[in-house]
């Protein structure tokens, strides 16, 4: 077991879970923690992680980095995707075993399911037909990785542990409009259109700032601006979101993911992950999440709501939806002794909420 002054290398540590996981390891009273930024090491370059792991030894791997994105992301650059994600999974896991490290916590995401996986989904779910197309290189890569941590496990005697969280939120989240996730996406698009509904150019001219949008920063003509977010579906009249808006989505506040993540690393062993009498062992990961569910319209309506834009809501059903339900059982993460708290609503509050004192820090 880890005890207080035990070495937790995080990868990933700047990222919305990394960080999260990071600061909630300090709150419990870890202080041996390490980290590297991607300038520091690229986990790319399997010679710089194995230079990294014999100089630092760590006892422990939570390996939070990924290559991450939308639909849309997913979709252009799938490639990359899967490339670089199995490409950091195969030299992470790897020199983590090979310098004795005895605990892993690996993150990977419930796309892993098939499109069509009966809801809720269980982890017995996997592999049991086709996956979503839209991000299928993403979702192989992260398969690759859990099923890594199980196969080091049966062979090796580790404790390498794959958690499968549900879409996450929350701070350090990305708001970049070409490659974020859905909720940080709709609070953006909102939050801009409000401010041209209000004709606040200060404001559009400050997150822009922040955030430019495809190289377009708060310098540029009010036209240059207006024409760059009208591609992004955002105008003073109306914001319109890829999709119908009836996929529903389960959403993980990402303090309360980074919570049961460490709670997972701190207290369970991988014999823990399956039943003792069955003849073979497999789908050892866990769900991560809250059980519960929303349609992608009520989560928008309810950003609308908390920002108080007075605009139309529009939806382009010429864009794809992905797939329309994704929902996990978590009742194997509620035996393993975790719950969730935070509820969608309170999450959307608190996630504008650090998204506005982002910018107003910027700009002090």
């Amino acid at each position: 077991m880890l005890d207080k002054n035990s070495k937790i290398y995080v990868a990933g540590h700047r990222g919305l879970v990394g960080s999260a996981i990071w600061k909630n390891l300090e709150a419990r009273g870890f202080t041996n923690l390490v980290g590297r930024t991607h300038k520091e090491l690229d986990l790319l370059d399997g010679a710089a992680v194995k230079r990294f792991f014999d100089e630092e030894q760590p006892d422990a791997v939570v390996l939070a980095a990924a290559h991450v994105g939308g639909i849309m992301a997913n979709l252009r650059y799938r490639a990359d995707f899967i490339y670089e994600n199995l490409q950091i999974q195969q030299n992470v896991i790897g020199e983590a075993w090979r310098h004795g490290v005895k605990r892993l916590l690996f993150l990977g995401s419930t796309c892993i399911y098939p499109r069509e996986a009966p809801q809720p989904m269980t982890e017995d779910t996997l592999l049991t037909s086709p996956l979503e197309y839209t991000n299928e290189p993403y979702a192989i890569a992260k398969i690759a990785g859990l099923k890594m941590c199980e196969s080091f496990n049966l062979q090796y005697g580790t404790n390498y542990i794959a958690v499968m969280p549900t879409n996450l939120y929350g701070p350090n989240d990305n708001f970049h409009l070409e490659n974020s996730h859905v909720l940080p996406a709709m609070i953006r698009k909102i939050h801009l259109a409000k401010c041209l509904n209000e004709g606040d150019w200060d404001a559009v001219r400050k997150d822009i700032n922040l955030r430019p949008v495809e190289g377009v920063d708060g310098n540029a003509s009010e036209q240059e601006i207006i024409d760059i977010l009208g591609k992004y579906g955002i105008s003073s009249e109306s914001v319109t979101l890829w999709g119908t808006g009836a996929p529903m989505r389960e959403f993980l506040w990402s303090e309360e993911m980074a919570d049961a993540s460490v709670h997972v690393l701190l207290n369970v062993d991988f014999r823990d992950t399956y039943d003792a009498d069955c003849k073979e062992i497999r789908n050892c990961h866990i769900n991560v999440g809250t059980g519960k569910e929303v349609s992608i319209r009520q989560a928008a309506e309810m950003i609308v709501k908390e920002i108080d834009f007075k605009g139309q809501l529009l939806w382009d059903s010429s864009k794809p939806d992905g797939t329309m339900r994704k929902l996990t059982d978590v009742s194997k993460l509620h035996a393993l002794g975790w719950q969730h708290k935070i509820e969608i609503e309170d999450g959307i509050h608190r996630l504008y909420q650090w998204y506005l004192q982002g910018i107003c820090i910027n700009h002090i």
